[in-house]
């Protein structure tokens, strides 16, 4: 039913068209006009005019076959930003079945391997005629700024009562069915500035407060559930001043809310301690990005991927993800969805590749997962 040469060529199209996140404005138009000739009904939402990102988010409308309008809408979902170097990406089919660009850039397999299975799969289901319910796919915008465009969705939009994501790591088969709330985290530390040659006991530095703040958080692999990291520190200049000014920017995230809020209050002791000990002050501030979410294996959600996966003649196999993905926003939004993994290999990366064979492979499980949702539904 699946024909490789076309999702094949589909992807490789794809990724020729530049869309480097803030600037998926000649992507969207491509995905409209694609959507809409499959016979879906396609609207763009105001993301753009929240995120300041080229396009708005897509939602796109599959309605169900005749005799199948009572089983519930499902959605599916991708992002159609890419990360830099994503300019002039050239994707090349090498001797070993894999699909890479010529090194100079990212390929854009994430996402653009999800939207190739899903295209592929709605034209196979329209073909042969498949029974489905209702499908809801939306493609979003600024995926890869901080999933940007889907916490711009207005949730009065959402129509499904369930749905999966095509945007994890992993082989097909594996389904994140959990992933981390993410807090930014901002620490500022502010001394008393002298001269460094002449006085430099009058001053107070805050890039020393800064250091030994660091010094006393827990940072890296928390536990199974739980990491933190500084990203960067900013602050200082001339070397004859002692500096005055230090910010941190980090972050920290946790599949279980308390560990995260554990975690954040230990950063927050870190940097108070360590300026009333200087004689300076010290502030952190911090920003729920987007929720946790966290699935039973029993669930329906995941127990319907799990299924399909096996008919498809793979092994399942249910992880939690580190990562968030805009997974995290719908389920936030009230949409039960998981993450499912679509074989792209080193991804954010000039070294970025996917196998030919996991395109076909990828839009067979969505059709399996669609085949059967209807048969149980129904």
């Amino acid at each position: 039913m699946i024909t490789k040469d076309r999702i094949v060529d589909q992807f490789m199209s794809l990724v020729r068209v530049d869309s480097e996140t803030k600037h998926e404005g000649e992507i969207s138009k491509l995905l409209m006009q694609e959507l809409s000739s499959l016979g879906l009904t396609v609207q763009e939402d105001h993301a753009a005019e929240i995120t300041g990102h080229g396009a708005g988010n897509l939602l796109a409308v599959f309605e169900a076959s005749n005799g199948y309008e009572n089983v519930p809408t499902m959605l599916f979902t991708c992002h159609m930003d890419t990360v830099a170097p994503g300019k002039g990406v050239r994707p090349q089919m090498d001797a070993d079945g894999y699909i890479r660009s010529d090194g100079t850039t990212i390929l854009g397999a994430d996402d653009k391997a999800g939207i190739a299975a899903l295209l592929e799969a709605i034209r196979v289901l329209n073909e042969e005629q498949i029974p489905h319910g209702r499908l809801q796919l939306v493609i979003t915008v600024g995926e890869e700024s901080g999933l940007k465009g889907a916490r711009a969705l207005d949730p009065a939009k959402l129509e499904a009562q369930f749905g999966y994501a095509l945007d994890s790591n992993g082989a097909i088969g594996d389904i994140a069915v959990a992933a981390p709330t993410q807090a930014k985290v901002t620490m500022e530390f502010f001394g008393k500035s002298a001269h460094a040659g002449v006085n430099p006991e009058d001053g107070i530095s805050a890039i020393q407060m800064a250091g030994k703040a660091i010094s006393r958080m827990q940072l890296g692999r928390i536990d199974k559930e739980t990491t933190a990291n500084i990203g960067s520190f900013e602050g200082g200049g001339a070397t004859n001043v002692v500096c005055d000014y230090a910010k941190l920017n980090a972050e920290a995230r946790s599949i279980v809310q308390h560990k995260l809020e554990a975690q954040l209050d230990n950063m927050r002791k870190a940097v108070e301690s360590t300026a009333d000990e200087f004689g300076g002050e010290g502030k952190l501030t911090s920003e729920i990005v987007y929720p946790a979410y966290k699935h039973e294996e029993a669930s329906e959600v995941v127990q319907l991927a799990m299924n399909a996966v096996r008919t498809i003649g793979l092994t399942p196999r249910t992880f939690h993800s580190g990562g968030g993905s805009d997974a995290n926003v719908f389920n936030g939004l009230g949409v039960p969805t998981v993450n499912l993994a679509v074989g792209y290999e080193y991804i954010h990366t000039t070294k970025e590749q996917i196998k030919a064979d996991y395109l076909p492979l990828l839009a067979q499980l969505v059709i399996e997962i669609v085949k059967q949702s209807a048969a149980m539904r129904r």
